[in-house]
């Protein structure tokens, strides 16, 4: 019942307001099964709004329905009193929340506030944030998050992506015996748009200390998808 209040309250703000629409299928280990993808971000006169929920169709039945979901939504917020300051403008206060469940259980949700800043690396721009990050039953630690999204061949092939590194304790005391790990988790992602609402592509996840059990073994788990722009 609350993975389908989830997907509908979200199902709904998309009929409103989406940008996209993704489904994946992942080719990784243990997985093989969907992944939709719900995805919006909208900036406005005081900042941005992005969010997004991915739900897995793997409960183990013949028919694979639902059996997780996951959301994040962050606010960003412009500082008014840098907008004649060509650098500074840039500037922007961000407020995150992440969230989810599966058929078992919560995941436990994290609060994130932090700092935003685009650095023009000359060939692409990456939107670094820097965070605070308090996970549920965890101490306090760190987040640095970077986004990026580069087109190529006049806007018909795009590069788009992210990297999240965060610090965390150690809760599934897997083999490296510390009590403290770095977790990497990024997504690059290749579309080819082949009109002005659909894009066929993929992605990459890969993941150190993320998987639950994996330890700090590098998991690497392609995707094929199809995305639809609203």
């Amino acid at each position: 019942m609350k993975i389908f209040c989830i997907f509908f309250i979200f199902l709904l703000a998309t009929i409103t307001f989406a940008q996209n629409l993704q489904l994946h299928y992942d080719f990784g280990e243990d997985r093989h099964y969907f992944t939709s993808t719900l995805e919006m971000f909208k900036p406005d006169d005081y900042g941005a709004t992005f969010w997004f929920v991915d739900i897995d169709y793997n409960d183990g039945a013949g028919e694979k329905s639902a059996c997780m979901a996951y959301l994040e939504i962050a606010r960003f917020f412009k500082w008014p009193f840098f907008k004649n300051n060509n650098a500074l403008s840039k500037l922007s206060t961000t407020i995150q929340y992440n969230d989810g469940l599966d058929t078992f259980s919560g995941f436990g949700n994290v609060w994130l506030a932090g700092m935003s800043y685009p650095v023009n690396l000359g060939f692409v721009t990456i939107d670094t944030d820097i965070l605070f990050r308090k996970a549920e039953n965890q101490d306090a630690n760190f987040q640095f998050t970077f986004v990026w999204f580069k087109p190529f061949f006049d806007g018909k092939v795009s590069f788009s992506g992210f990297m999240d590194i965060w610090g965390q304790g150690n809760f599934d005391f897997d083999a490296d015996g510390t009590e403290k790990q770095v977790v990497l988790l990024t997504e690059p992602q290749l579309w080819y748009n082949v009109n002005k609402y659909l894009f066929v592509g993929g992605e990459v996840e890969i993941s150190r200390n993320f998987i639950y059990g994996a330890g700090d073994k590098l998991k690497v788990m392609p995707t094929l998808g199809l995305k639809w722009n609203f």
